[in-house]
Order: C-alpha cells, then structure tokens, then sequence
C-alpha cells in the first residue's frame, strides 16, 4: 500500500515574501510542575563528560620524487655584422667601423646617446644609491640574533659499501663544487666490493658527482689547488701521491712510484705558493715530509724527518697525523703528530734537524687537525684527544694559551672560521659540530648542532664562511648554513680578538714565571737535604693509598656501597 501525501500550491504562490508584524508575546502552553514526578528520576553524581580541545589531525607521509637537474650552457657568437663582413678578420671589421663612424648618423646618435649618459651620471654623483642610513639598528638586529644553524643538502657516497669522507676540500672558484676523499681507516678492513674512487660534487647536482677519481689506492686526503683550479692532489692509503688535471678526467695525470713515496698512509697534503704553482709538500705517520713538483714526480725534491731528538733518525720520528701551511708564512708550516706533540718546522733552515723550530706538548692523545688562525697567523688551533687548544708561537715553551673543556666524547677535526677571527669550529665523535665563539662564550660553545648519529670525520668551512660542510663516517657529507651572525665581522672584533689573544699569552708567560720558581725552589731545598730522601717504596704506598681514598670518596658521592678493597 504506498502512501502519498501531496501538497498543492498556485504557481503565482510561489517565491511570495513574507510578510511579518509586531505584537506582544503569548503563551501558548503552560504546563506546571508535577512535584509527584519527582521521584521517579535517579541523580546522577559525579557527572564525568570528555571534550578535545585541539583539532582532530591525521599524519600522512608522502615520499616526493627527485628531480633530476641538468646544466645546459650557451655559446655566445658576436653578431650584428652585415653578411659581407668577416667577424673573423680583424682587418674587414676595423674598415667597416671606420665607414660607420664617418656616417652623420652616427655622430648624431652618439651625441643624443651621450646627453642621455650624462644626465645619469650627474645623478649618480649627486646622490648616493647604496648609502645605507640605519646601519647601527641593523647591527644591534644581528647581535640579537640567536646562533643557529640548518641542513640545507646532504651528499651521500654512491657505492653500496659505505667508506669514511676523510677529508674534504672547497672548489677555490666561489666554491661551486667540493672534492671529497673517501677511505676506510680500520685497521685491516679488506671488504671485497669496497671501491677506491674519490668524487668531485657539483653543489647544483648533489646526487651524482661531477668528476669521478680513480686512484690506485683510496685517498685519505685530497686538495684544490688555488692557482690552477684544475690541478687536484690526493695522499693515498699506501703513501702514494697523485694528481688530477680535471680537464683530463678521472684517471691520474701521474703518481709517484712505491718505493720513493710515504710507507704509510698520508694524512697531511698542501700546496705551495710557487711561482710554477705546481710545489707541494705531504705528511705520513711514517714520520717524514716530503716535497715534490708536479712537474717530476719521480723523486722528492726535499725530505725531513720528524725527529725531536734531532738525531734525524726514521727510527725516533714522530708520525704526522695533521698538516697546515699558511700563504702568510711561506717559510714555516705545522705537523701535529700521534703522539700529542705540535712541531712548528721552518724550511729555510740549513740542516734537516735545524727544520724543527718548536715543539708543543699539551695533548693527551693524537693531533687530528692544527690550523693557522687566517687573521693573526702567530696563532693556531690544534683538536685532539678531548678537547680543542689554541697556542701562540710567541710563548715558544709553555702551554696552550686558551682551551675547550673536556668534553665526553672524542673531537676529530676542527676549523677556524675564514671571517671571524674569534670563531672555530669543532666535529665530535657522537655527531655533532661545535661552534665556538669565544668572545661571548669561552667555557661553553655558542652553538651546538647534532648532525649525524655517527661520528664527523672532516670539517672545513667555504671561504665565505656561511657553509660549513661535515663528512661523516659512512660517508655522508652535510651541508650546513649558518645563521649571519656566526659569520659576518663585527665592528672592532679584530682589535678585540687581538687584545684577548695578547691578554692570555701575558697570563701564560706569569703562570710560567711562577712554576719555574716553585721548580727552583722544590731542587734548592732537595739539595740543601741530601740524606732526607725519600724510600720509593714508601713514595709509592703513599701514592695508592691516596688513589683509593680519592676513589672510595668519589663513590661515596655518587652514592654507591664502598666495596672491599
């Protein structure tokens, strides 16, 4: 049985307006309350009742696709030349510009063109476009910018059996591309399928590289050379030195032979400020330093060994595990070796062991960077062991005037900013990158960035300091930029850098005075007791004895039970 209810309305009813008038309100039902109803209903005590603030929100992972960038250059041919006239020949567009110039036309176009000119230049020498009015509120801007620091790219070795990125090296034309070294320093590591080749990237293509390198054995270093930008030169695992002209593509040009070269592998590469441009000098844990010429790289051109004792014996020598040249200093150079000590080394001295200038001891472990500070060159910064250390030339035996804290983990490499005389940076083992900056902070870094769940290998700034890039130990490179106020020079941060720098080689230089006189005194009483000399036996059961009471108070400290010794 279907059931139907139809509504019928005139058309002309239809969209009708409504027509409404004003009058009192009234009661249309009134129903009074029932008291008797009353119990019939429960209460319901506590009343509990649920209510989300925030929006309801869904998480969605979207995986995007790369996009794959290519360069596409254009060559630029002169045009504008009638069909009869030869660019080409210089003698066929010198006539055809005479006859142009001898036009009245020409004459006519040039004056027009030139009272054009004119007017522009007035105006440009009347007002100065690029004055900059509120430079003092931009400044009090950036110094209360917090530091701060972001990924903007990450470079990731192409082959399935990940290596280290030992060290990495900026491109010296506005650094538009970077050599990275990859190598495996485990002691024994002979993975099969383990490949030997280093890789230039190109920043506008990350994710395949620009130049593949191809050398007999893995690089552990590599670097550009700043005048001839082509010229790459690689330190090799096996002591080997090679160079690239990259012009000529991935294979070397030449390398030196086997039993001439490093007996191990070659930590430390620098390129000379020769005239030729083609002098270079590496650094091995075998304890030499050789020089060489591109040119003939069949023999070095010079050798020293890193003798302390300045016996010049390979047999003493200490193996360099960091190597710095500055241009500012042509003459001299830093090796830091694996065994803590810093060797300030002069090439124009005449006999090898005259070479080693100065020596540093401070660290407790090996020196894994030393750097020249880029402003004041007498100053330079060591990484080592757990903590970074800046020592000056001038204060030739003493410590190190300024040090880091020690931190938990080890530091690996460290750099110097390239626009800030104040500001370095440090790579640790757990991942992170340090940024200090010790003209506000000097216990505490201005800056602590976590990387990469494995440990920073290799560091090194672009000469505009604003990116930094940090290889990791599978070989990931990242690209870090830091915020403005990291690396941009401030007003009298020079001047004030240097007063700091001179204010603690002063407290180093009495620190010093005073530790000689206390040493002066301690043998002056010695000699004025000769028979009140001490029993080594006693010396040494005094000394355990106080080890274990710093020991057992220490975890009475820490709060734990004392156990029997």
């Amino acid at each position: 049985m279907e059931i139907k209810l139809e509504f019928v309305r005139k058309r002309s009813e239809f969209g009708r307006p409504c027509s409404f008038s004003d009058y009192l309100a009234e009661v249309t039902v009134d129903i009074p309350p029932d008291p008797s109803l009353a119990d019939d209903f429960i209460p319901q005590d506590p009343v509990d009742f649920a209510f989300q603030e925030g929006p309801v929100m869904a998480v969605h992972e979207v995986n995007t696709e790369r996009a794959q960038v290519s360069v596409k250059g254009v060559n630029h041919v002169e045009g504008g030349w009638p069909q009869h006239v030869d660019p080409k020949n210089p003698e066929l567009t010198s006539r055809y510009r005479e006859e142009v110039e001898r036009e009245d036309a020409y004459t006519r176009s040039v004056q027009h063109l030139g009272s054009l000119v004119e007017h522009c230049i007035r105006q440009n020498n009347a007002i100065d476009i690029y004055e900059e009015y509120f430079e003092e509120e931009d400044e009090e801007d950036e110094e209360e910018e917090h530091p701060s620091a972001k990924t903007i790219s990450v470079i990731r070795d192409p082959n399935t059996t990940k290596r280290m990125a030992t060290h990495i090296s900026w491109h010296p034309d506005a650094n538009r591309a970077v050599a990275v070294a990859y190598c495996s320093l485990d002691f024994q590591d002979s993975r099969k399928d383990m490949s030997c080749d280093s890789y230039i990237w190109d920043l506008e293509k990350p994710y395949s590289p620009e130049l593949t390198l191809k050398p007999s054995s893995p690089l552990v270093t590599l670097e550009y050379n700043s005048k001839d930008w082509h010229h790459v030169l690689g330190g090799c695992y096996n002591g080997q030195i090679v160079y690239w002209d990259t012009r000529k593509g991935g294979l070397p040009v030449e390398m030196t032979p086997v039993e001439l070269s490093h007996r191990d592998p070659v930590y430390g590469a620098c390129w000379l400020p020769s005239r030729t441009g083609t002098e270079c000098f590496t650094g091995s844990t075998d304890g030499q330093v050789l020089w060489w010429d591109i040119r003939k790289m069949s023999e070095p051109s010079e050798k020293l060994i890193l003798d302390i004792t300045k016996e010049d014996q390979l047999q003493k020598a200490l193996g360099a595990s960091a190597l710095d040249f500055a241009p500012t200093m042509p003459t001299k150079f830093l090796v830091g070796t694996e065994q803590g000590i810093i060797i300030s080394c002069n090439r124009d001295s005449k006999t090898p062991p005259e070479k080693i200038a100065h020596i540093f001891r401070g660290h407790l472990g090996a020196v894994y960077s030393v750097t020249r500070n880029p402003f004041f060159p007498k100053v330079f910064l060591s990484v080592g062991d757990w903590t970074a250390r800046i020592w000056t030339e001038e204060l030739m035996d003493s410590s190190s005037i300024m040090e880091t804290k020690y931190h938990t983990p080890y530091l690996l490499d460290g750099c110097w900013s390239p626009v800030k005389p104040a500001v370095f940076f440090t790579a640790k083992s757990d991942g992170t990158v340090d940024i200090w900056d010790f003209l506000f902070h000097q216990k505490e870094p201005s800056l602590s960035l976590k990387v990469s769940n494995d440990p920073l290998l290799s560091l090194r700034s672009q000469d505009n300091g604003r990116i930094l890039g940090c290889g990791t130990r599978l070989g990931n490179v990242s690209l870090l930029e830091i915020s403005p106020g990291l690396c941009t020079m401030r007003k009298n941060e020079k001047t004030l850098t240097s007063t700091m720098f001179e204010r603690e080689a002063r407290r180093e230089k009495v620190l010093q005075e005073k530790h000689r006189e206390r040493l002066l005194r301690e043998q002056e009483r010695a000699r004025a007791r000769p028979e009140e000399q001490e029993d080594p036996q006693e010396v040494f059961k005094k000394a355990r004895e106080d080890f274990f009471s710093i020991i057992k108070a220490e975890r009475r400290r820490r709060g734990q039970d004392d156990p029997e010794e």
